[in-house]
């Protein structure tokens, strides 16, 4: 408490700002932008709320320092993430906001970033500090990972008046999103005027939340960068994730059809290690184990694909797209048979041959690094752009394929380019930044100043990114992409 009062004492009154929990108070940027950290917008899901929908957060006396970053969700240390697993506990239900004006004369758009990392690693500090800040109001929120946050078992399911467990990270980014929604506009924000946008995992749960009907009304829009709701995979049904999580939970010491009580006192260490080393045959790859989609019949009443067909997900705009090169999710042949089984049914054949006759590409790689970004990426994309589109829905697809100087494209390439303002990069670097806020603005990524962006067209239009170029194409990947079985 006394370094926390000795913080607020060099805060300025003016940088105070009270949400419905409580008041909090931020620093400023020598630009004049305002960074608010360490927000609670949830009870700390520990205990007795491990494995439980997230609880508003209680009320607070004083001010709040919100001048430094919750810690970061309960993960393994993969290197790429060591400053998040460094600092991690399961009290990690943390937003930050970034706000370049707290008072402005007209409320500004609102983008809330949605981190990716498989949904098991990585987390939400430090995105505020982006460009985006200095245009509108950036908030980047955290969620339960790996078992905390996608974990089913037939006790967490008893006991749930939904007859349902798993997916808790997709209700903890809902629960954000409320919060958004009650306590944005006293950061300068419209809360009417909110754009959901994520990479990878982060884009795949965006995609979900799309397709949840929890989340409808909690924003106004929505861009999916390299994931889909699934990446492509078919989704598990409540039973099959609730035999992973037994799998799961016999592997960090529980016995046999334990309760939840028993479940709650597993240790968090534990857990993690045994997700870590639970093995998923159906995916030949266990860093995937909480990625595939979980129709839970609550949170995601029915599989992606049947909701996608059915409406196109939120009736909302779309900016969705991926890179020329992404992940190289393939190490053999025998794996890339196993995906084209999968993803193709009756059309496995014609395209095995299809993959037989394609060779290395020095811009797209070889065989199996162009299969991985077509199975898990551009084909997936295109799934979702076209019933987005059908539905009635704006949507607007992009490919992106600009690599700096002695660097190569690839999964998360992009990021950079969305998050800095042009020019501080080489001639020749794609505006995405500008897009993207554009978007955020006024539901069209088209502005002032820049290269035409049309709306997809099924089979047709997308906007090509490459070195030094930004081009309409059609028939991105389509030899490959339409042979893949209908969802």
């Amino acid at each position: 408490m006394l370094l926390a009062a000795l913080a607020l004492a060099a805060v300025q009154p003016d940088i105070v700002v009270r949400t419905d929990a409580g008041a909090i108070a931020s620093e400023a940027l020598p630009d004049g932008r305002h960074l608010f950290r360490g927000i609670p917008f949830a009870q700390p899901p520990v205990g007795r709320l491990r494995w439980k929908p997230p609880l508003p957060v209680k009320p607070w006396t004083g001010i709040r320092d919100a001048t430094h970053s919750g810690p970061g969700c309960m993960q393994i240390d993969y290197g790429w993430n060591h400053a998040n697993a460094a600092n991690q506990s399961e009290d990690c239900l943390y937003l930050e906001v970034g706000s370049p004006n707290l008072k402005p004369a007209r409320p500004l758009p609102v983008m809330v970033w949605i981190h990716g990392g498989g949904n098991r690693a990585g987390g939400g500090t430090g995105t505020i500090w982006s460009d985006l800040g200095k245009q509108l109001v950036i908030v980047s929120i955290q969620y339960r990972l790996g078992a905390f946050g996608f974990l089913s078992h037939p006790a967490l399911t008893a006991e749930s008046p939904h007859h349902s467990s798993g997916n808790y990270a997709l209700l903890d980014q809902q629960a954000a999103l409320r919060w958004v929604r009650a306590n944005i506009a006293g950061f300068g924000g419209d809360p009417r005027n909110v754009t959901i946008f994520g990479e990878s995992a982060g884009a795949q749960d965006v995609g979900l939340q799309m397709l949840s009907p929890l989340g409808r009304g909690l924003f106004a829009k929505a861009i999916e960068e390299s994931g889909t709701a699934g990446f492509g995979m078919p989704p598990r049904s409540l039973a099959e994730n609730e035999a992973i999580g037994e799998a799961v939970v016999t592997r960090a010491g529980a016995p046999a059809h334990a309760d939840a009580a028993t479940l709650r006192a597993l240790p968090a260490e534990a857990l993690v290690q045994a997700a870590e080393k639970t093995p998923v045959p159906a995916l030949g790859d266990n860093s995937y184990i909480w990625l595939q989609a979980v129709s839970d019949g609550w949170v995601l009443t029915e599989p992606p694909a049947v909701t996608l067909a059915r409406n196109g997900g939120a009736s909302v705009p779309l900016l969705i797209g991926s890179n020329a090169r992404e992940l190289d999710g393939l190490h053999d042949q025998a794996q890339l048979q196993k995906a084209i089984d999968r993803t193709f049914g009756a059309n496995a054949a014609a395209a095995k041959a299809y993959y037989d006759r394609l060779l290395p590409d020095p811009r797209r790689g070889d065989v199996l690094l162009q299969a991985s970004t077509d199975l898990a990426f551009a084909c997936p994309a295109d799934v979702v752009a076209a019933a987005h589109t059908k539905a009635g829905h704006p949507t607007w697809q992009y490919e992106f394929d600009y690599a700096l100087p002695g660097q190569e494209v690839s999964h998360s390439s992009e990021i950079r380019f969305v998050m800095g303002a042009p020019g501080k990069f080489p001639p020749g670097e794609p505006p995405l930044h500008f897009y993207w806020i554009n978007f955020a603005r006024i539901g069209d990524p088209n502005g002032a100043g820049l290269p035409s962006w049309q709306p997809y067209a099924p089979g047709a239009r997308y906007v090509s990114f490459e070195d030094g170029r930004i081009e309409m194409r059609q028939n991105l990947r389509g030899d490959i992409c339409h042979l893949r079985a209908a969802p």
